[in-house]
């Protein structure tokens, strides 16, 4: 009987699939190399949102000379403020109209009243960088907070908002500066805030959608569930992630207020004389294009530079934040 028992109920030996005690011989060495190429990859995963653009940008030849190109003008003008050739009002009639290279002290020669033409484009070039650059920082600081405010608050705080804008932006900017310029006295002051009132608009639309898109990201969530203050959670959470749409918008914005600045000046009701700006310098330079085209190319020439360096260095940087575009 105890056979049949066995036969039909034979006994249990163990779970079969249980892990065996692992010995020396169960491991693998792993080559060097291949290791060494998984912490490349651990290592590529662990750098920051900034270091990852900042690399991308480096990629850009021509964002990259761009950079070197527009560092190398702010330099320079900074040192103009304490050495220039001559002094950019200093007339010399006896010298008026030297073509470049025809006098050692005057290398790109002089305009209609013997003044320095190398030394006013260095003047005029660090003013109509200080406009941008000031018209730039009232943008940021009036763009920034109203387009944070209106896309983390939304509903009725946005639409009221959002009415504001449009109702700004049915005014033609050129219109609306010129008023500007009218009503207050003409000068740097005017020029910049005229500037800002106009181009912080787009600043504010273009911070709104983006805070729209990250409040309902699952860190901004947690944050929320977590009990974290609205103002917190806007500072801390949203702001620094629209820094990839605020400073791709100054690269475009600086230069746009720089061209806007010079039209200013070519028309009359910017930087007035004997001040230089570039655009002082391209309304002297029009005037004698006929008999001395140096004194309009050489304005021409820094403005276009500029704009052109400007414009690539955005476009590098607007690819190196957007991370739909890295290949």
């Amino acid at each position: 009987m105890a056979w049949l028992i066995r036969a039909f109920f034979p006994k249990k030996r163990g779970n079969t699939n249980m892990k065996q005690p692992e010995t020396a011989q169960s491991f693998e060495f792993v080559n060097a190399d291949v290791l060494h190429n998984h912490s490349g990859e651990l290592a590529e995963h662990s750098l920051s949102f900034r270091t990852k653009a900042w690399r991308e940008l480096k990629k850009n030849t021509a964002a990259m000379v761009s950079l070197g190109f527009l560092t190398f003008v702010v330099v320079v003008s900074i040192i103009s403020l304490v050495w220039m050739p001559h002094d950019p009002n200093a007339q010399n009639v006896s010298l008026s109209n030297l073509h470049p290279f025809q006098n050692a002290s005057y290398l790109l020669g002089t305009d209609n009243l013997g003044r320095d033409m190398l030394s006013r484009l260095l003047y005029g070039t660090r003013i109509s960088l200080m406009i941008a650059v000031f018209a730039t920082v009232v943008d940021i600081v009036i763009g920034v907070p109203y387009g944070l405010v209106s896309g983390w608050c939304g509903g009725r705080v946005d639409n009221i908002m959002q009415r504001i804008i449009e109702i700004i932006s049915s005014i033609p900017e050129l219109v609306l500066i010129m008023l500007l310029l009218i009503i207050f006295k003409p000068g740097l002051t005017s020029i910049v805030f005229a500037i800002a009132l106009g181009s912080w608009v787009l600043m504010a639309r273009l911070v709104r959608a983006s805070a729209m898109q990250i409040k309902s990201a699952d860190f901004v969530l947690a944050a929320q569930a977590m009990g974290e203050s609205p103002v917190k959670i806007a500072l801390k959470h949203i702001l620094p992630n629209t820094m990839g749409v605020v400073i791709t918008r100054t690269m475009f914005t600086i230069p746009a207020a720089i061209f806007l600045e010079a039209l200013l000046s070519f028309i009359g009701i910017g930087v007035k004389a004997p001040n230089a700006s570039l655009g002082t310098l391209l309304n002297a330079g029009e005037k004698g294009f006929q008999f001395y085209q140096y004194q309009l190319w050489e304005p021409v020439i820094v403005l276009s530079l500029m704009m052109i360096a400007f414009n690539l260095l955005g476009d590098g940087l607007r690819d190196a934040f957007d991370p739909n575009t890295k290949g």
